[in-house]
């Protein structure tokens, strides 16, 4: 598509120095032309009461309202705005949330060149969606992290069970914890330990974090 008029960005990190680096990349290019920055999620909604855009590249992980809740908050307010997520990182859980919650376009690390900036800002406005080559392996995994899991077949109170090991509880207190006999404790723990295929409780940890069972 041939656009005679700029596509209209928005800029919204907790860096400046990030801002100030996008700024200098993007208002070299005549096809685009950045409307309005801003240091967190509340001020961009502010400025968008009376700023028109049509993509906003948004942080990820800034304080206060994170790039989540803003892209959530602003397709909500402003759905016509297209976004695209920029963070440092790839993790696929983060990306999944960031697609299947806040509804993003696409998703960049921001340790991109400017080729593949101004690609994905040129791809999102035309009506498509750009997840590079690293961000889709990342969602892979998490799609297989997710298959794992599944396949477990672990039940609720085993979820609970290996949440009170990983904080070094013993057979007895996650008994009167949970108000289940110790009995019942042992014969949970080898029903996990033989779904999860752990030999002991800091291989069991460690399965837990890797599958994202437990908050790191």
């Amino acid at each position: 598509m041939i656009n005679s008029n700029p596509i209209r960005i928005g800029l919204v990190d907790d860096h400046q120095i990030v801002i100030d680096g996008l700024v200098a990349v993007l208002q070299q290019q005549h096809q685009v032309q950045i409307v309005v920055t801003a240091n967190s999620g509340a001020e961009m909604l502010s400025k968008l009461q009376h700023h028109e855009i049509d993509i906003l590249l948004s942080d990820v992980m800034m304080e206060g309202m994170n790039g989540q809740q803003l892209a959530k908050t602003v397709k909500q307010q402003f759905p016509h705005i297209k976004i695209i997520a920029l963070s440092m990182s790839g993790a696929g859980e983060i990306v999944e949330e960031m697609i299947n919650d806040a509804d993003i376009c696409a998703y960049l690390l921001k340790q991109t060149d400017k080729a593949q900036l101004l690609e994905a800002i040129m791809e999102v406005y035309n009506g498509g969606q750009y997840f590079p080559p690293q961000i889709l392996k990342a969602l892979h995994q998490q799609s297989e992290i997710k298959k794992q899991v599944t396949e477990t077949r672990l039940t609720n109170r085993e979820f609970e069970i290996i949440k009170l090991m990983e904080k070094d509880f013993s057979n007895k207190q996650i008994a009167e914890k949970l108000f289940i006999s110790v009995r019942t404790v042992e014969t949970h723990r080898k029903n996990i330990f033989k779904k999860t295929n752990c030999n002991n409780v800091l291989s069991l940890v460690k399965w837990a974090y890797e599958h994202q069972l437990l908050l790191k």
